[in-house]
């Protein structure tokens, strides 16, 4: 980590290694978020320079980022290109849909959904059962499972069922205490807003080191995409009362636009592609700040 240059890039070393101790990172997810939050929606290439760079910010060497793009290559989810003595990773068409639709649950207006039952179809009911628990689904029985009534990243050969929303609000609670694990999506999100909690209630905040706000505002989209992307995200009436993922989203709309524009010249200054700097702002980026305005504290 680059030493800290000012009292506010002080106390936020000290947090980001709190937090690192707490949730260690791995290279590949850590460099799927450099390319989710800086690089898709400007462009979708990177140097791997600046993938060191930004990657050493938070511990991890060299060594283990080549061997981590080496495997995303081999995943198909990056390609390589060399320009002279550099070399630049792309992301796939593939992987640029899959960064794209996680971008749309991270930064747009949560959208209220209804309920549908799921009967799969087909020999492949396993495949077709991972992937509606990705969706936010439970399983019932072998080939029947319930969810939020959203579309699916996959299609999967089944028939869908709407349902009516029950009015029962503590029956279904109780329903979905039974089949959904939110006591552990719960927990995650309370260790979210203790780690980054500190930082809302800081006033040196705007404080920091263009370097110290993209590596903050790095580690706060990892650590919140984890958290986010892994919890169904199930209708607002079956949650228990209190639900802390309300508090985390607005914890991060909050820090994600206080820490942006250092962050996001600090990309400009420093990101760098073979015809030349990446943008400070782009449509994509101007809108993801826009629909995180809608739920900032």
């Amino acid at each position: 980590m680059t030493a800290a240059t000012n009292q506010a890039d002080v106390q936020a070393s000290d947090l980001i290694r709190r937090i690192l101790a707490e949730s260690p990172l791995k290279a590949a997810g850590f460099i799927v978020t450099i390319y989710g939050d800086v690089v898709e929606p400007r462009g979708g290439i990177a140097w791997i320079g600046n993938l060191i760079e930004t990657c050493a910010e938070v511990g991890i060497s060299e060594t283990l980022v080549r061997t981590a793009v080496s495997r995303l290559v081999a995943a198909g989810q990056l390609s390589g290109e060399r320009e002279g003595r550099r070399s630049y990773y792309r992301l796939s068409r593939s992987a640029g849909s899959e960064f794209a639709a996680a971008a749309r649950v991270l930064f747009g207006v949560p959208e209220e959904s209804g309920w549908q039952f799921v009967q799969v179809m087909g020999p492949a009911v396993e495949e077709a059962m991972q992937s509606l628990r990705r969706a936010g689904h439970a399983r019932l029985n072998t080939r029947l499972a319930v969810g939020p009534a959203r579309p699916m990243a996959a299609a999967i050969p089944a028939l869908i069922f709407r349902a009516d929303v029950p009015q029962d609000h503590n029956a279904l609670q109780a329903f979905a205490s039974e089949y959904w694990d939110l006591a552990g999506h719960a927990e995650a999100y309370q260790t979210f807003l203790t780690q980054f909690r500190a930082l809302s209630d800081s006033p040196s905040a705007p404080g920091f080191s263009p370097l110290m706000a993209l590596t903050i505002r790095l580690l706060l989209v990892h650590r919140f995409r984890t958290v986010h992307l892994h919890d169904p995200r199930l209708p607002a009436a079956a949650l228990p009362d209190n639900w802390p993922g309300k508090a985390a989203r607005q914890l991060f709309a909050q820090l994600y636009r206080r820490l942006s524009p250092a962050a996001d010249a600090f990309v400009a200054h420093t990101f760098v592609t073979a015809s030349g700097p990446l943008a400070a702002s782009t449509p994509t980026t101007d809108f993801r700040l826009e629909m995180l305005a809608h739920e900032a504290i």
